[in-house]
C-alpha cells in the first residue's frame, strides 16, 4: 500500500478514487487498482497542520484496505517559516511505522529553504517545479546540532533512496562541503556516493579506491538545489513536473484525483448557501454579500446548494468567477445539486471546487440564448456571444481539473467530445477532436460521448457526471454529502438567512412597491414646489434615494446612474428656480432622470432567458408612468379636498377659480400677500440677473425675471406668484 504527500496554500485534504503508481513502477493497466489523497497545507506547520495530514493518512489507509487498493498521499510543500518542533513532528508521523504501507510524494511547485524543507526529505519521493529549488535548511546558518541529528535520524530510515544523510548535512550546514564521487570498494566493484568533505577523507585514509569526484557544494556557502542540478547529480527528485496536472499524467492519475477535498474537525465553519430560483441581478448581488459575509465570518467551506434554471448569463459568469476565486481566500467552494443545475446554475456549479449531486439529479444546458429581431422570440446567441463563454468554461474547468471539452459541450451543440486513452501511461481524458490532434500522437482517439453528439447541449446525471470525472461520485443526501466532506454528523447546515438589508432590497425591487415610492416622490414634490416647507422636498429625496440604493445593492445600478439623475435634477432644479419657463434645461432634466431610471432598473445587454432588453425597458416605463399618471390624479383631488382638511386648511387655498391655475396656493397671509401682486408694476432695484430685488406696490420683493437680464431703474409687472416666487418682466416706457 502507497501513499502521496503535497504541501501548499490553506489546510485541506481529500479522499479521491484515483489510479496512481511510483513513477517508475507504473504499468499503464494498475490505474483503476489504487486510491489517491492529495493534501495542501498552510506553509506555516503547526500541531494542526500534522494532525490534518495524520487524519488524512489514516483515513486513506484503512479505505484502501477495505476496498483491497493501493493508496497515495501527495504533499504539496510551499514556502513558509515553521518552528523545528512542529516540523519534527510531521516527518516524524510520515516516516512512522503507521506510513509504513503508504507512498509519500512531495511536489515543490515553487522554491523552499528553511526547516520546510525537511518535509520532503521525510518523503518516499520529490517531485519538483522545473524552477523551483530546496535547500539552505538554517536559513544562512547552521540548524543546531540536535536538530541535525534528528533530521539524520529520519532520513536513516531510508524512505527516499535519492536522499542521504551527507546529502542533508550539506543542506543543514554551510560549513560543509558535499562531493560526488565514485569508488571501487572491492575489486570490479563501482559505485556512486553523495559523502561531505570530511568522508571523503576517511575514505581516503581507509585506503578506498576513488576513481572520481565531483564537488556538489563548496564549504562555506548555503546550498539551494534546483530542479534540472538535481536530476544532473541523480539525488533528491525522481522527476519534473510544471503543474498538477503534469505529475497527475507522470503517476497515471486520473483527473479526479487532482480535486481537493477537506477533512475537517468540528472548529471548521461551514456555511450553507441555497441558490434556487431564476439567477437574475438581484439574486446574483444578494449572493455575492452572503458570501462575502461568510468569508468575513471565518468560514473555510461554503457549501452551494443549487437547484435552478439558470438565468441571466453575465451574472452567471459573475459568480462563477467569484465562487472560483474563494480557493485563493482558503475557503473551499462544493457545489450540491439535488435536483438540477442549468444553464446559468451549470455554470455557477463549474467554478466550485467539487460538484456532489444525487445520482438522478441533472447538471448541464449551459447554453445563451438572445432576443430575436422580431421580439419576444429567443434563439441561441450568436458566435461573438459564445466564444467568451467557451472560453470562461474551459478555463473554469482547467482551474478546478475538470475536462474543459466537457464544460464547453455544455455550451456548444456543435463540439462532440470523445474518450481518450493515452498510449503509454493508460489514462482516461475526455478531449474533443482538436484537442487530440493537437496532443500529437499521444492520446488515442476512443467513442463518443453519447451525450456530446452534435445538436445537443451536455446534459449529464449525477452519476454519468461521475463517470465523465465532472462531479464526485453521487451522494443521496446533505447528510451524506456531510459525511463525504468530513463534517462531523451533530454540526448543522443551515442556509444562511437574509438580513433586514437583503429583505428590504429584495421588496424596494419588486415593481410594485418601485411605483409606489415613485408615486410618493413626485407628489411630494408636487407638494413642495407649492408649499416650500422643505419636509416634503426632503420625503421626495428619501423616496428616490431608496430606489437607487435598493437598485445598486441590487446590481443594477452604479456610479453612472446616480450621476444622471443628480444631473437630471440639477437641470429641473434650474428651470424651475432660475431660467423660468420650459426650455433646454427642462427638457434635459427630464429625459436624464427618465434615462437614469430606466438604466438603474435593469442590466442592458445581459442575456437572460424569460424577458429581452425592450420588455423590461416596456415595464419600466410603465410602472414610472402609472406613477406620473397616479401623481396627477392626486394632484387635482389635493386641490379639491385638502383645502377642506382640518389639518391643511390653514396651508392650503380653496379650490382657485376657474380662470385661475389649477394647483392649489398658499393664503395670501402665510406668505406675505405675493399672491396680490400679480398684474402690480414696479420698478428693478437690483441688476435681475435673473433673481434681484424690486419695488413693487411700494413693498421690496425677491423677484426672479422672466426671460433674460433686466437692468436697474427698468419698469416691471408681476406675471406670476407662487407661494414666495414672484415672477416679473420687463416693460417698456413707451
Amino acid at each position: 500500500m502507497t501513499l502521496c504527500l503535497i504541501v501548499t496554500g490553506a489546510i485541506r485534504t481529500d479522499l479521491l478514487t484515483a489510479p496512481v503508481q511510483a513513477a517508475e513502477e507504473a504499468p499503464a493497466t494498475a490505474a483503476a487498482k489504487h486510491i489517491a489523497s492529495f493534501v495542501t497545507l498552510d506553509g506555516t506547520i503547526t500541531d494542526r497542520v500534522t494532525a490534518t495530514v495524520r487524519l488524512a493518512a489514516l483515513d486513506l489507509q484503512t479505505q484502501a484496505l477495505q476496498e483491497q487498493k493501493q493508496a497515495f498521499l501527495v504533499l504539496e510543500l510551499t514556502p513558509g517559516i515553521s518552528e523545528f518542533h512542529h516540523v519534527y513532528s510531521l516527518i516524524d508521523f510520515l516516516t512512522s511505522d503507521a506510513t509504513t504501507n503508504l507512498t509519500t510524494i512531495c511536489w515543490v511547485p515553487r522554491t523552499v529553504n528553511g526547516t520546510n524543507a525537511c518535509i520532503a526529505l521525510a518523503c518516499s519521493e520529490i517531485v519538483m517545479h522545473p524552477d523551483a529549488r530546496i535547500g539552505d535548511i538554517g536559513r544562512g546558518e547552521a540548524l543546531p546540532q540536535n536538530d541535525q541529528l534528528i533530521v539524520k535520524s529520519i532520513i536513516s530510515k531510508r524512505r527516499n533512496r535519492r536522499v542521504t544523510e551527507s546529502l542533508a548535512v550539506g543542506l543543514m550546514n554551510p560549513a560543509a562541503s558535499v562531493l560526488q564521487i565514485t569508488v571501487e570498494p572491492a575489486t570490479g566493484m563501482i559505485e556512486k556516493r553523495v559523502v561531505t568533505g570530511t568522508e571523503a577523507q576517511q575514505l581516503r585514509d581507509a585506503q578506498v579506491v576513488i576513481r572520481d569526484t565531483r564537488t556538489l557544494k563548496e564549504a562555506g556557502s548555503d546550498w539551494m538545489i534546483g530542479t534540472a542540478q538535481a536530476r544532473d547529480w541523480g539525488v533528491l527528485v525522481s522527476q519534473s513536473a510544471s503543474s498538477r496536472r503534469e505529475l497527475v499524467d507522470a503517476y497515471a492519475l486520473p483527473l479526479d484525483s487532482l480535486r481537493e477535498r477537506p477533512t475537517i474537525d468540528g472548529q471548521v465553519k461551514v456555511d450553507l448557501i441555497e441558490i434556487k430560483g431564476m439567477v437574475e441581478p438581484v439574486l446574483a448581488s444578494f449572493l455575492n454579500r452572503q458570501i462575502e459575509r461568510a468569508v468575513a465570518e471565518g468560514a473555510k467551506i461554503i457549501i452551494f446548494e443549487v437547484d435552478s434554471p439558470g438565468g441571466y448569463l453575465y451574472e452567471s459568469e459573475q459568480l462563477a468567477e467569484s465562487i472560483a476565486g474563494l480557493k485563493d481566500r482558503g475557503v473551499h467552494a462544493v457545489a450540491y445539486i439535488p435536483e438540477g443545475a442549468y444553464s446559468g446554475a451549470a455554470i455557477i456549479s463549474l467554478g466550485c471546487d467539487d460538484i456532489y449531486l444525487r445520482p438522478d439529479a441533472k447538471i448541464g444546458d449551459a447554453g445563451a440564448i438572445r432576443e430575436t429581431a422580431e421580439g419576444g422570440q429567443f434563439e441561441r446567441a450568436p458566435e461573438k456571444v459564445l466564444s467568451p463563454l467557451k472560453q470562461l468554461l474551459g478555463e473554469l474547468a482547467r482551474r478546478k481539473n475538470r475536462s474543459p471539452a466537457l464544460t464547453q459541450a455544455m455550451c456548444d451543440m456543435d463540439l462532440e467530445v470523445f474518450q481518450a486513452t493515452h498510449k503509454t501511461k493508460g489514462t482516461i481524458a475526455y478531449m474533443s477532436e482538436a484537442e487530440i490532434h493537437e496532443s500529437g500522437d499521444e492520446w488515442i482517439k476512443g467513442p463518443l460521448v453519447e451525450e456530446s453528439k452534435k445538436g445537443w447541449l451536455l446534459t449529464v446525471t449525477g452519476k454519468r457526471a461521475s463517470e465523465l470525472q465532472l462531479a464526485q461520485p453521487p451522494v443521496e443526501s446533505l447528510d451524506d454529502l456531510k459525511s463525504r466532506l468530513g463534517i462531523p454528523p451533530d454540526q448543522r447546515l443551515v442556509a444562511m438567512q437574509r438580513t433586514w438589508v437583503d429583505d428590504l432590497v429584495f421588496w424596494l425591487n419588486i415593481p410594485l412597491i418601485m411605483g409606489f415610492l415613485f408615486f410618493i416622490g413626485l407628489v411630494a414634490i408636487y407638494l413642495e414646489l407649492h408649499t416650500m416647507t422643505g419636509i416634503f422636498g426632503l420625503i421626495s429625496a428619501l423616496c428616490f434615494g431608496l430606489f437607487f440604493w435598493s437598485k445598486v445593492l441590487g446590481g443594477t445600478a452604479g456610479t453612472l446612474e446616480i450621476m444622471l439623475f443628480f444631473v437630471g435634477v440639477v437641470c429641473l432644479l434650474l428651470e424651475f428656480f432660475v431660467l423660468p419657463g420650459f426650455g433646454f434645461f427642462g427638457i434635459t432634466g427630464i429625459l436624464l432622470t427618465l434615462v437614469s431610471i430606466v438604466m438603474a432598473s435593469q442590466t442592458f445587454g445581459h442575456l437572460g432567458p424569460n424577458i429581452s432588453d425592450s420588455e423590461q425597458t416596456f415595464q419600466t416605463l410603465k410602472v414610472f408612468g402609472t406613477a406620473v399618471v397616479g401623481m396627477v390624479v392626486t394632484a387635482f383631488a389635493l386641490a379639491r379636498f385638502l383645502p377642506q382638511i382640518p389639518l391643511f386648511n390653514d396651508m392650503i387655498l380653496a379650490p382657485p377659480s376657474a380662470d385661475s391655475a389649477a394647483a392649489p396656493r398658499l393664503k395670501p397671509e402665510l406668505v406675505g400677500g405675493t399672491a396680490d401682486l400679480v398684474g402690480q408694476s414696479g420698478v428693478a432695484l437690483t441688476l435681475l440677473r435673473p433673481s434681484g430685488k424690486a419695488e413693487i406696490n411700494g413693498q421690496l420683493v425677491d423677484v426672479i425675471s422672466e426671460g433674460g437680464f433686466i437692468p436697474v431703474g427698468s419698469q416691471l409687472q408681476v406675471v406670476e406668484c407662487s407661494g414666495k416666487r414672484v415672477v416679473v418682466r420687463k416693460v417698456d416706457n413707451a
